[in-house]
Order: structure tokens, then C-alpha cells, then sequence
């Protein structure tokens, strides 16, 4: 008898154990399970944000041969820029002349045309500081308008404008003597067809004095205007911007 009440006390222990121990083992059991892991979310590619292009102001350049039109750097090359602005806006161009057309002996597509006001009195600013492509980071290449100069810091009212590319006119501090270069400060975005027909205009071979001698336009094309382009006016689809 006592061994049976013994085996029945025994077995309600156990009866009310085992459910007070399931809870834990379902615990234990959950904990040593591995958490499935969580699925990485997806970047957003960002857009490459592209820097805002440096100001210019364009110019309208009537000649004898046709219109071209100028892209002038004014927040890269700002002192040549605002120089050549002066001779527009007093209108010191009209009248004035492109008398120079220097070609490669070897083809026409390279060379350049050379305007402006000479040495009129009449019609001179005073020299302007010389920017060098080292600070502005412009290049002779094909279409660039650049600032004619005996040395450096004496350009005043004549320019030349580049046919092909002509990058020995960039400045460059390993070489010896004046290696500041010329100073370009825009580029043709219309008319470069008319550049061309300067470049191959008839040249006098008696006329001009040094390097300039067999180089000098016969009849020298006459500049009618130069004007500004008003702010939003629609841009030509034509030669796009050197590098």
C-alpha cells in the first residue's frame, strides 16, 4: 500500500513538473536557432551631379564675308574678356579690320585670322594684365579667340581666332624665355565657315614687317559690327567648346 502511494505521489510530481519544464525547453530550443538573416536593402544609385558651366557672354561679329559668332569666357578669362567687351560695347571694332591670315605651309586647315583696331589712336584702350591658359585653363585649339601682344601685359585692341589646333600657343613655364602664351578667352560656336574664307583670302607678299611679312590680306576684311547676343537667345548647333 505504501509502495503504491509512494509510485502515485511520484507520478503526480512528474505530472506537474513536465509542464513548467516545456516552456523552458521551447526556449532553449528557439534560442539556439539561427535568426534568418535580414535581407539587405537596395541602395538608391545617385545620380553624378553634373558642375555648373562657367559664365559666358556671346558676341555677334558682322564682317565684310559673313557673321561669326563668339563664346566669350567672362568668369574664366574675366580681365580679356571684359577688355575685348569695352572695344564692343564703344563700338571701337566697326570699321576696324581682320589684315592678317597665317597659314601652315603645309595645309590650309591650319592657321589663323588676325583683327581688331591696330595702333588707331583713335581707337586704342590702354593695355590690359596678361591671363595666361595656365590660370584659365582654356587651349589654342580650333575655333579659340585669343588676345594678339608684343610682350606680355601690352595686348590692347587685336585679336586672332585659331584654324585647327595650335596648342604651342598655350602658355608653358618648362620653356625658356616669354612662356606665357597668349591669352584665349572664347571660342566660335557659328560661322567658323567664314573663319575659313578669311584664312584663304589673297595675301600681299611685300606687305607686313618680321614674322608678319607674306602674311597680310591684300584687301583687309572689313569688320562691319560687333554686338552683344541678348541673354537667351537660342544657341547655334555648331562647333562645341574645346576641352
Amino acid at each position: 500500500m505504501d509502495n503504491m502511494i509512494q509510485r502515485l505521489a511520484t507520478f503526480i510530481f512528474w505530472l506537474m513538473l513536465v509542464p513548467a519544464l516545456t516552456p523552458a525547453l521551447a526556449q532553449t530550443t528557439d534560442s539556439n536557432q539561427a535568426e534568418p538573416a535580414a535581407t539587405p536593402e537596395t541602395a538608391t544609385p545617385v545620380e553624378p551631379v553634373e558642375p555648373p558651366k562657367p559664365a559666358t557672354v556671346r558676341v555677334s561679329l558682322k564682317t565684310s564675308e559673313g557673321t561669326i559668332v563668339l563664346e566669350l569666357e567672362k568668369e574664366r578669362a574675366p580681365i580679356t574678356t571684359a577688355n575685348f567687351l569695352r572695344y564692343v560695347d564703344k563700338k571701337l571694332y566697326e570699321g576696324a579690320t581682320f589684315y592678317r591670315a597665317s597659314k601652315s605651309p603645309f595645309t590650309s586647315e591650319i592657321g589663323l585670322i588676325q583683327g581688331g583696331v591696330g595702333n588707331d589712336p583713335k581707337r586704342l584702350l590702354p593695355p590690359i594684365k596678361h591671363e595666361p591658359t595656365t590660370r584659365t585653363g582654356l587651349s589654342h585649339t580650333d575655333g579659340v579667340i585669343s588676345m594678339a601682344r608684343a610682350a606680355p601685359g601690352t595686348a590692347a585692341g587685336d585679336f586672332f581666332i585659331i584654324i585647327g589646333e595650335m596648342t604651342g600657343l598655350d602658355a608653358n613655364p618648362k620653356e625658356a624665355g616669354d612662356n606665357l602664351g597668349f591669352s584665349a578667352f572664347g571660342h566660335v560656336v557659328e560661322g567658323m565657315d567664314v573663319v575659313h574664307k578669311i584664312l584663304l583670302a589673297p595675301i600681299s607678299f611685300t606687305k607686313g614687317e618680321g614674322v608678319m611679312r607674306g602674311e597680310m590680306i591684300a584687301s583687309p576684311i572689313r569688320i562691319i559690327s560687333v554686338r552683344r547676343v541678348p541673354s537667351g537667345t537660342a544657341a547655334p548647333a555648331a562647333v562645341p567648346p574645346p576641352k
